[in-house]
């Protein structure tokens, strides 16, 4: 396969200037981390979005439009995979503070110089400051992650509106 797994250029590409065949070995060497942490959410998020379609294609609007001659792929489209969505789009705001918490250990493993190692060597160095402002941010992030999801939810689903009151 010729990939490398640790650090995030060859030996070669260190202490290069910017270039676009650097670029090329940054996308080759963080091609690995990000397949190990997508992986992980992308297939949750689809185990969840799988049930929950299934649970309303058994509703009986699904049943009602078939019998009405609605072509299968839109009445599926249309209604029950929007409505499927829901609450994958709302578990989207714990994803981002999840990448952060698990490149730590992706991180720690692939030698990649990130806030993984830096929490890490606070944390076994007791530096509560350092540990405590990096939990502080991955706080932050899944604030930032609800607040996206509130408004990905808000464009998904005509029936969730914002009251002005």
């Amino acid at each position: 396969f010729n990939f490398s797994v640790g650090g995030l250029f060859s030996p070669e590409f260190v202490t290069a200037s910017w270039s676009v065949a650097r670029v090329l070995d940054l996308a080759q060497h963080m091609l690995i981390p990000i397949i190990i942490l997508g992986t992980a959410g992308t297939a949750s998020l689809i185990r969840i979005t799988r049930a929950n379609l299934l649970d309303e294609l058994r509703k009986p609007y699904v049943v009602t439009a078939r019998a009405k001659g609605m072509p299968e792929w839109k009445l599926i489209l249309k209604y029950p995979v929007r409505l499927a969505l829901n609450p994958a789009i709302s578990l989207t705001a714990y994803i981002l503070p999840f990448l952060i918490s698990g490149s730590i250990v992706v991180s720690v493993v692939l030698g990649l110089p990130t806030v993984g190692p830096i929490l890490l060597k606070a944390l076994v160095a007791q530096d509560m400051f350092l540990a405590g402002a990096i939990i502080l941010l991955i706080g932050w992030m899944t604030i930032v992650g609800t607040f996206l999801s509130d408004l990905l939810l808000l464009w998904a689903d005509p029936r969730i509106r914002f009251e002005g009151r």
